[in-house]
Formats: C-alpha cells, sequence, structure tokens
C-alpha cells in the first residue's frame, strides 16, 4: 500500500486522493494501528453508508410505487418493461430488506417518502396531473411486495408468461 507524500497527512489524503485514504485506512485497521486511524473521517463514512442503504430503500421502493401507480391508471399503456420494473424492484427491495432487517423499523416513514416519490414519477411519465394519484398511498406494504399484487388487474396476478 502507497504512504502519502511526505508532509500529507491523512485527513489531507482524504480531501484529495479518497481511494488511496480508504487503501491507507484499511491497511491501519488490519494492523491495529488504532492510533493512527483518521477517525472523525472514518466515522463519517461509516454514517454515510448507512444512509445509503436507506437512501437505497426509498429509491426502489419510489420507482416500484410509480410503477404500479402506472399500472394501475394507465392499463391501456401497460406493457412487459413495467411488468419487469416492478418484479425487480420488489426482487431487489425485498433482498435488501433482508440483508439489512434493520430497515424494516423505519419502513412506514420510508413508504410515506418513497409514495410521495413514485407518485411524481407516475405523474412525469404518463402526464397525468399529480392530482390524478391519491395523496396517500392505497396500497399496504404486504400489496407492494406481493408478487401476486398488480392494482387494477381483476385476477390480482399475472400469468407467469407475460
Amino acid at each position: 500500500m502507497q504512504t502519502p507524500p511526505t508532509g500529507q497527512t491523512a485527513p489531507n489524503l482524504y480531501e484529495t486522493d479518497f481511494y488511496a485514504w480508504t487503501e491507507q485506512q484499511v491497511n491501519l485497521l488490519r494492523h491495529q494501528q488504532w492510533y493512527q486511524l483518521d477517525l472523525s473521517n472514518l466515522i463519517e463514512e461509516i454514517a454515510s453508508l448507512g444512509r445509503n442503504e436507506r437512501q437505497e430503500l426509498r429509491n426502489r421502493l419510489s420507482i416500484l410505487i410509480g410503477h404500479l401507480l402506472k399500472w394501475e391508471y394507465q392499463p391501456e399503456k401497460r406493457s412487459r418493461s413495467w411488468l419487469a420494473t416492478i418484479r425487480i424492484q420488489r426482487r431487489e427491495t425485498l433482498k435488501l430488506l433482508n440483508e439489512n432487517p434493520s430497515l424494516q423499523s423505519d419502513l412506514a416513514t420510508t413508504l410515506t417518502e418513497a409514495y410521495e416519490n413514485g407518485r411524481d414519477l407516475a405523474s412525469g411519465e404518463t402526464n397525468l396531473p399529480l392530482s390524478f394519484f391519491p395523496q396517500l398511498c392505497l396500497y399496504s406494504l404486504a400489496d407492494i411486495f406481493s408478487d401476486r399484487f398488480y392494482p387494477g388487474t381483476l385476477s390480482h396476478g399475472i400469468n407467469e408468461e407475460s
């Protein structure tokens, strides 16, 4: 592992070469050189990892809800692409929740935020006014994650070959 150029401190390296800084911090951790760690930046980076997971959950739910709204409110424009997006986002969102079970503790708040984004997405992609879509999410979490739930579809299931 490269060491910082003479006179360059770890925080400075953090600002000028993030990748080199991460390699340095990993090496220091592996060798248990605790007092040489750049603790303030290391703490911030670890905290940001958690925020990133929550943001990914919100983003995936936003896309999923946006497509469920499009599916429900523009049935004449349903496509295999929309179906694929719904399936992929369900699968990936559930995987994210399984890998990060503590994200479920704040799922109601995340759902509220994601619904606002999904509503905006649906409005923008359908050219329907925002007011066309319900202000509050009418889908339960069980419905959102169910591979049998497709709002506005009579059978509430889609043929696997669709």
